[in-house]
């Protein structure tokens, strides 16, 4: 099946460069290939704590928490299957380690991007959660022109400054961002500014402008929820005031992601803008609102393990 795994060894890609190639051309010319990077708490090779074992394999432990199979929602393993490719990097230890590491792991993963292009005439494709935002991001603005296709950031933990960085590079140029945001994370992107900021803002506020390439989608809003549906994508509402995993483990998510990273001319951004709210939900919104039926009042103790 094509899946490959890669880990960032310092700001290079450490892989089998032949096995790399070889699952590149055996993939047909109209398949994508796909670069799934992982948040915080995960390290390759890690008993415990492997992204390879875990979302980024195709039969995760069902014991672990939050253990969904990227590359299976992704499409592995069906017809006109992706290659996927899971990006591994050493995201444990403190946020301030790990927000230096990120920065790091984004190099390899723009070096890693750039080689797929070469050999594939096609850029590459990348889904984010979490810390991995600033690992994507990162590797958007360090990557050349044309190594970069759609990417889609999911809760991410990153700030204004790191996307104005990447829109500035030469991958901007044809790359597109969908920044996947939810009222549920306000507090985990509150707690990024206080602990990393200073006086920025964390793209979950969204980047403060318009700007070509990139599309903010608030996937709790209802307005939001139902333009998507009359596109063709039913999404769950939101249950929890307070998550940061549920930009992926929410029911109907994953079939949009597949679909903005299989297929991007069938959702173009310019009709997502034309459909979507212009203003998401001001932060807080969730937090302070009225309790619903549906909605828990707290996430509750999140697993210590991965994130």
């Amino acid at each position: 099946m094509p899946l490959l795994s890669v880990t960032a060894a310092g700001t290079e890609p450490d892989i089998d460069e032949t096995r790399l190639n070889a699952a590149l051309d055996a993939l047909p010319a109209e398949a994508p290939v796909i670069v799934m990077v992982h948040g915080y708490k995960f390290r390759p090779g890690d008993r415990r704590h492997c992204p390879h074992r875990h979302i980024m394999s195709l039969d995760p432990d069902p014991k672990a928490s939050r253990a969904l199979s990227w590359p299976r929602q992704l499409g592995v393993g069906a017809a006109e299957e992706p290659l996927c490719i899971g990006f591994g990097w050493p995201a444990r230890g403190s946020i301030w380690r790990a927000w230096a590491e990120a920065e790091r792991a984004g190099a390899a993963l723009a070096r890693l991007m750039a080689r797929v292009a070469a050999r594939r005439g096609a850029p590459a494709r990348v889904i984010a959660h979490s810390l991995g935002a600033r690992v994507a991001l990162t590797g958007l603005s360090r990557a050349p022109e044309g190594a970069v296709g759609r990417v889609i950031l999911i809760s991410g933990a990153a700030l204004r400054s790191d996307a104005a960085a990447a829109l500035a590079g030469p991958a901007a140029r044809t790359a597109e961002v969908v920044n996947v945001t939810s009222r549920e994370n306000d507090l985990f992107d509150a707690l990024l500014e206080l602990l990393l900021a200073a006086r920025d803002r964390a793209i979950g506020a969204g980047i403060g402008a318009p700007a070509r390439g990139w599309l903010d989608l608030a996937i709790d809003d209802a307005r939001t929820r139902a333009a998507l549906e009359a596109l063709g994508h039913r999404i769950a509402a939101p249950d929890r005031r307070i998550c940061h995993w549920s930009g992926y483990l929410r029911p109907g998510l994953f079939p949009l992601y597949r679909r903005l990273l299989a297929d991007p001319e069938a959702l173009p951004l310019a009709l997502l803008r034309r459909l979507l709210p212009e203003e998401p939900e001001p932060r807080w919104s969730r937090l302070l609102a009225p309790p619903a039926s549906n909605l828990r009042p707290t996430l509750g103790a999140a697993p210590a393990e991965r994130t």
